[in-house]
C-alpha cells in the first residue's frame, strides 16, 4: 500500500499475477583446456583463466594461432609409408600441441560458445600436472555442460589416465552438472595391434568411478583440418632434409644443367638465404622431388590424425540445438573427416557397445553411401538401466540445473501452502514444455512426469520447523532406438 494513502485520492497498486518461470539453462557449453600461442584479453592475462568464446576468430584473439609444427625424419620398418634408397622413413613430430586444430574441428561440427582454459604457450612442454589443475577455474563456472581435454593423449598412458580420472571426478563429484568426453590412448590403432588393445587397457585403467557422467569414443579419425598450403620445409629438420634430397638428385638420372639447378633449390633450404622466396622454393621442390611430396604427405596426414572428443562436442551443440539435449548424439554425420583410422564391423563393435565390464565405447564408423557417422551414445557406464545413454544423463542434467535455479527464487520464502503451489506450478509447467517438445515419454502429461510439494506428502512438521522445503519430481525420460528389430514372417496366400 502506498505510504500517502492517507491523503484522498486514487491510487494504483501493481500486484504479480504470475510466478516465476522456470528457464532451461543452455546445454550446449563445453569447456576446452589445453595449450595455446597466447593467452590476453588487451593487457589483461586469461592464464588459468576460463575465458567464453562465441566463435574461431574469438579463439584466435585472445588465443592466438595455430603451432608451427616441427617434425624430424627417423627409420622405420617396413610398414612406414616413405620408401627411398632402400630404407623405410616416417615423419615424427617433435612438439603436440593441437588445441587449435581441436578448436577448428569443434566449430566445423557446429560448435558455438565454450570455454576455454589455456593452462601455457608454446614454449611449454605439455605437463599433466597444469592440465589437472586447468579443471580447478572451472569449479566457480555454472555454465559449461561438457569438459574436454583434447590434448591428455600426448602425455603418457599412466598420466593420461589419471588425468582423465580428474575429470570424471570434476563432472561427476565436484559439479555434477556436466559431462567428460574423453579420448581413448593410442585409438588410432587397431585392436589386434602388437602393442596391444587399446580399448581392454582403457577399460581397465579408467577406473569405476563417475563412469555415468563420461562418454568415450574409438578410433581416432583422419580429418581434413590442415591443406597443403600450412605446411612447407620450414617444419622439417634442415640437415636432415638437405641430406636426403641430395641423395635423391644424385639417384636421380638428370641433364648437369638440371642437377644444377637442383641443387641451387636444395641450397636455398636454410636461413638467411634469399635465392628464392620460401613458398616459390615450397612448390618447385614439390613439383620436382618426390620424396619431397612423399614428406609433405605424411607430416599432414599425421597431423591430421586427431582424436574425436572436439568432433563430438561439435556434434552433440549441433543436436542439442536442432533437435533437443534429450535426443541421442549418434547416427549423425562428422564434418571435416575423411575416415576413422580403424574401419570396424558390426562384430568388432559389439564388444565395444555391449562389454560384460559395462564401460561402453562409442564407435566412429565409415558407412558406405554416408560418410563418416557416430555410431553410439552410451555413457562409460552401460550396464545401469538408469544412466546407460548420453542423453538420458544429459537431459537430467538439464531438468536438475533448470528447476534448481529457477527454486532458487524461494529461498527464505514463507514456507507454507501458497508458496508450495507457486513452486509446483512453475515446475509443472516447465516440465510440460519439455513434454510438448518430445523431452519426455508419455501418452499423456500424467505419465511424462509429476511434481509433489506439501505436508504430508514430502515434508513433515519436523522439516518444516527445521526450514526445509522438500519437492519431488518424476520425470519419464525418453530412451532411444537402439536396437530396432524387423520381424518378417510368410503370410499364406488365400487361393
Amino acid at each position: 500500500m502506498p505510504t500517502n494513502s492517507k491523503i484522498p485520492g486514487v491510487y494504483i497498486v501493481e500486484e504479480n499475477a504470475f510466478p516465476n518461470a522456470v528457464v532451461e539453462v543452455a546445454t550446449a557449453v563445453p569447456a576446452f583446456i589445453g595449450y595455446t600461442q597466447k593467452a590476453v584479453d588487451g593487457n589483461n592475462s586469461l592464464l588459468n583463466m576460463p575465458r567464453r568464446i562465441a566463435s574461431m576468430a574469438e579463439f584466435i584473439s585472445c588465443f592466438g594461432d595455430a603451432p608451427k609444427p616441427k617434425f624430424e625424419l627417423i627409420e622405420a620398418d617396413s610398414s612406414a609409408a616413405i620408401s627411398f634408397n632402400g630404407k623405410k622413413y616416417s615423419v615424427k613430430r617433435k612438439d603436440q600441441y593441437s588445441l587449435y586444430h581441436h578448436m577448428l574441428l569443434f566449430y566445423a561440427n557446429g560448435g558455438g560458445s565454450c570455454y576455454i582454459v589455456s593452462v601455457g604457450d608454446y614454449s611449454s612442454e605439455i605437463d599433466a600436472e597444469l592440465l589437472t589443475k586447468g579443471l580447478e577455474p572451472l569449479l566457480k563456472e555454472q555454465e559449461p555442460t561438457m569438459v574436454v581435454i583434447p590434448e591428455a593423449v600426448t602425455l603418457s598412458a599412466t598420466d593420461c589416465y589419471a588425468l582423465q580420472q580428474a575429470t570424471l571426478k570434476h563432472c561427476g563429484s565436484d559439479m555434477r552438472n556436466r559431462i567428460a568426453l574423453l579420448d581413448i590412448y593410442g585409438g588410432y590403432k587397431d585392436r589386434k595391434h602388437p602393442d596391444g588393445d587399446v580399448v581392454n587397457t582403457f577399460r581397465e585403467a579408467i577406473g569405476s568411478e563417475f563412469l555415468s557422467f563420461g562418454a568415450a569414443y574409438y578410433p581416432w579419425i583422419n580429418s581434413s583440418i590442415v591443406q597443403e598450403y600450412e605446411l612447407d620445409y620450414e617444419n622439417l629438420d634442415i640437415p636432415q632434409l638437405k641430406a636426403l634430397l641430395t641423395a635423391e638428385l644424385e639417384l636421380a638420372t638428370l641433364s648437369d644443367d638440371k642437377k644444377k639447378q637442383g641443387t641451387a633449390y636444395i641450397e636455398s633450404i636454410k636461413e638467411g638465404l634469399s635465392y628464392l622466396e620460401s613458398n616459390t622454393l615450397h612448390k618447385m621442390l614439390s613439383q620436382t622431388s618426390i620424396l619431397y611430396s612423399q614428406l609433405m604427405r605424411e607430416m599432414r596426414l599425421t597431423m591430421n590424425l586427431l582424436p574425436a572428443s572436439a568432433a563430438m562436442a561439435g556434434v552433440i551443440t549441433t543436436v542439442d540445438n536442432t533437435k533437443g539435449v534429450w535426443k541421442a548424439p549418434a547416427n549423425v554425420s562428422i564434418a571435416n573427416v575423411i575416415s576413422p583410422s580403424v574401419n570396424l564391423s558390426h562384430e568388432e563393435q559389439e564388444d565395444l557397445n555391449v562389454p560384460l565390464s559395462g564401460k561402453s565405447i562409442n564407435a566412429i564408423r565409415s558407412f558406405t553411401g554416408e560418410g563418416i557417422k557416430v555410431w553410439g551414445a552410451r555413457t562409460l557406464d552401460g550396464n545401469s538401466l538408469d544412466w546407460r545413454y548420453i542423453n538420458v544423463r544429459r537431459t537430467l542434467i538439464m531438468l536438475e540445473e533448470s528447476v534448481k535455479n529457477a527454486a532458487r527464487a524461494y529461498v527464505f520464502q514463507q514456507n507454507v501452502a501458497s508458496t508450495w503451489i507457486q513452486v509446483k506450478s512453475i515446475i509443472t509447467d516447465f516440465l510440460h514444455g519439455i513434454w510438448q517438445r518430445g523431452g519426455l515419454a508419455g501418452a499423456v502429461p500424467t505419465d511424462a512426469y509429476s511434481v509433489s510439494i506439501g505436508l504430508g506428502e514430502t515434508m513433515t512438521p519436523e522439516d518444516i520447523l527445521e526450514g526445509y522445503m522438500r519437492i519431488s519430481v518424476l520425470v519419464a525420460i525418453t530412451r532411444p532406438g537402439e536396437f530396432i528389430e524387423i520381424t518378417f514372417q510368410q503370410q499364406t496366400p488365400n487361393c
